[in-house]
Formats: C-alpha cells, sequence, structure tokens
C-alpha cells in the first residue's frame, strides 16, 4: 500500500553554548518547525517585524542582542512565534559537565551530531516530508551533516529519502526562522543557567513562560505541540 505523504516540514536548527571548553555548564540545541508551504511567509512576516521597530530587513534577530532598548521588538517578535499556530519549538538541554567521551569512542562534535539527532528526530513524521536546515557551525562539517541524514533517514525507515529530503547547511544571517530558533534556544539556556545580569533578557523570558505556561527548567511531555523541551542526562 502507498502511503500518501502530507505537506512537508521545515526545520530550522541553531545551537547555544555548544563548544566543549567555553565554561558554560550547558548546550542547549533549538528547533522551529514550520510547514513548507508557509515558511516563507513566516520569514517575510520576521521580516517584517524588523521594519516596524525601525530595524533594518537584514538586521539579525538573536539571544545576544537582547537588551532593554530592543525588548519591544523581541516581545514581538516571541509574540508572533505564539500566536503563528504553523511555528512550533523544540529544545535538548544537554549538561556538558562530567561528559566522558572517551567511553564511548567519540568526540565532542560526535556527541553534539548525536543531541542534533535527537533534536530532530521527534520532529519528522513518516507520513510528513521534512527538510532540515542547521545553522553553519565550521568549515568541517558537511560529512557529518551528511552522516546525520543518513543516521536520521535510517531511524525513520526512509531508505529512499522520501521523507527526509534534504539536510542542509545555511548561514543564519540568511534565514529569518533560524535566527527565531537562536533567540529561543538562547532564552531557554540562559533560563537553566539561573543568570539574571539583564533586565531585558530577564523581561523577555517572562513573557515566554507567561505565553508558553511551561518553565522551561523541565522536560516536556514528548507531545507537547507549541513549546517542546527535552532536558538529556548522560548515563
Amino acid at each position: 500500500m502507498a502511503i500518501i505523504m502530507q505537506s512537508g516540514r521545515n526545520i530550522y536548527c541553531d545551537e547555544s553554548s555548544h563548544l566543549q571548553n567555553d565554561h558554560m555548564p550547558f548546550m542547549v540545541l533549538g528547533a522551529v518547525s514550520c510547514s513548507e508551504a508557509r515558511s516563507r511567509e513566516a520569514n517575510i512576516r520576521l521580516r517584517e517585524i524588523k521594519v516596524k521597530h525601525s530595524l533594518p530587513a537584514s538586521f539579525e534577530l538573536k539571544w545576544s542582542k537582547v537588551s532593554p532598548g530592543k525588548l519591544l521588538f523581541y516581545r514581538d517578535v516571541v509574540d508572533y512565534f505564539f500566536d503563528d499556530d504553523d511555528l512550533m519549538f523544540r529544545a535538548v538541554v544537554a549538561p556538558k559537565e562530567g561528559l566522558d567521551h572517551a567511553s564511548f569512542a567519540q568526540s565532542h562534535d560526535d556527541w553534539y551530531y548525536k543531541m542534533m539527532f535527537l533534536l530532530v528526530r521527534n520532529l519528522i513524521h513518516p507520513n510528513m516530508s521534512a527538510n532540515v536546515y542547521l545553522d553553519k557551525k565550521d568549515t568541517r562539517s558537511g560529512e557529518k551533516v551528511a552522516r546525520l541524514h543518513r543516521v536520521l533517514a535510517n531511524s525513520k525507515y526512509d531508505f529512499d529519502r522520501t521523507v527526509i529530503r534534504r539536510v542542509q547547511i545555511v548561514e543564519s544571517h540568511h534565514v529569518n526562522l533560524i535566527q527565531l530558533a537562536d533567540l529561543l534556544a538562547g532564552a531557554v539556556n540562559y533560563a537553566n543557567r539561573g543568570l539574571a545580569s539583564s533586565g531585558g533578557k530577564l523581561d523577555l523570558i517572562a513573557r515566554i513562560r507567561q505565553r508558553a505556561g511551561v518553565s522551561l527548567l523541565q522536560s516536556t511531555l514528548p507531545s507537547a505541540p507549541k513549546l517542546n523541551i527535552f532536558h538529556w542526562r548522560s548515563q
């Protein structure tokens, strides 16, 4: 019996504090999922919000740029995310303390892609095609991304790549939905680190918590449809 494929999803991924020796307690990977048919519309809408707040259309929205002076802009971005029923966000929060890569014959980079697999896997359904876009991390990612595509496809029995059609590196300054993933992943990271150095960031986290109805500090149900968080623990 032929499988009837539903309209596809685009998955836009970014990371926060992923480097091995950056002295940050968590790596947070985040992904925004949007229907393929509405991805262009969502990117345009985010650009319109920038222009509304007198920012250049090319302005790169990201967590590190959140400040009291831009709080109204970032609040509008967050509200747009929650008001658009087609958008959803998933994060994997992974503590870096005590990692024993040697016991698993892996590098820190290998571990990063294993966490990326956990991030993306739950966003892909067997009867729905998907394209996965990763923010450019370094200049040596091509082979690892190809392997990630292969492992994701095999996990879904998608041996002819009709489900997971593309896993591709892009540059975030060209893609507003990756910038949105950066913003939300950064908020989850900041909340889990318990920081309080920026009033603007705390205000934005409070807005996200209010709209989502979750603390950001614990895993949500795996089926949580709008804002989905998985706190990974090493064995």
